[in-house]
């Protein structure tokens, strides 16, 4: 059997309704060389039996983690299990389309010195229905150097590289990070691509090939303001660390923005919330 190229790594957590369904994105890609390796973390639903389905197929490893130490647990133990050059990290509930991890291989083989490839993505809510589509990158295509797409994200006071789904990182440039970064629990993902991107160059790529699932979880007010509020002090914590990666009116941009963007996602978010409701009570009182 040829060795793996690219991981696919799944931190699986109470994912049962959805994972098959990511299960199913994953395997279908179109890049053959790949392992997926799955950690379930103590779930407390079916989410063990739904990765059971999936013993036999012999692209895929199947391991637990212990219960504890939140996110940062299970994805690093995926991610220091994977095996390949390349490592995509898919949370058990997103979609990817079948040529992603092509499309990335092929962009980061091309570019001799980059370190990360990123695409943009669709957000759905939680019947896999769009809710925004071609999500992420801001003005970022093609290939530019790690700094300024760090710069460029902090600019944007948000994520503009998206989930980990729509991420494709050297495995060797996250562990030179120190693995996944959860300093700012919720940023845990654009915290760690600002390690390894600064490493190397970036590159963008101008295609929506991944799919992002709003939960209900994801509507509260302090939800969103604690997401603000770690913005803020992600981006001072780096201008502290990196100071010519991000200067003064970079900060004071970012720290704009990212108020602005918390008031955005929670009117989005209920918007969302009330169409959700809608279906429901559409779907109820037609059965």
């Amino acid at each position: 059997m040829v060795k793996p190229l690219v991981s696919i790594v799944i931190p699986a957590y109470n994912n049962a309704e959805y994972l098959d369904e990511t299960m199913r994105s994953v395997l279908a890609q179109t890049y053959e060389r790949i392992e997926v390796i799955v950690a379930d973390h103590s779930s407390t639903d079916e989410t063990l039996a739904v990765m059971k389905r999936y013993e036999n197929d012999p692209r895929v490893t199947l391991l637990s983690t212990e219960a504890g130490g939140g996110a940062l647990r299970n994805w690093n133990r995926v991610s220091q299990a994977a095996t390949g050059e390349y490592l995509k990290l898919v949370c058990g509930d997103d979609i990817i389309r079948p040529e992603l991890v092509e499309r990335q291989v092929a962009a980061l083989e091309a570019a001799p010195g980059s370190v990360l490839a990123a695409t943009k993505r669709d957000i759905v809510d939680a019947d896999g229905r769009p809710f925004v589509r071609g999500r992420g990158l801001g003005r970022l295509r093609g290939r530019v150097s790690g700094a300024a797409a760090a710069r460029a994200t902090v600019r944007a006071g948000t994520n503009i590289f998206g989930e980990p789904a729509c991420v494709l990182m050297r495995r060797d440039a996250l562990e030179s990070a120190g693995w996944w970064d959860n300093r700012f629990p919720y940023l845990i993902d654009v915290a760690s691509y600002v390690r390894v991107m600064l490493q190397g160059d970036v590159v963008a790529l101008d295609e929506s090939l991944a799919s992002f699932r709003v939960s209900e979880s994801q509507w509260s007010v302090r939800l969103v303001r604690d997401q603000a509020s770690q913005t803020i002090g992600f981006n001072r914590s780096l201008r502290a660390e990196r100071p010519d990666v991000v200067r003064r009116v970079d900060l004071s941009l970012g720290d704009l923005r990212a108020r602005l963007m918390a008031r955005v996602r929670q009117a989005s978010y209920l918007y969302l919330g009330r169409r959700m409701s809608r279906t429901s009570t559409a779907v109820a009182e037609g059965s």
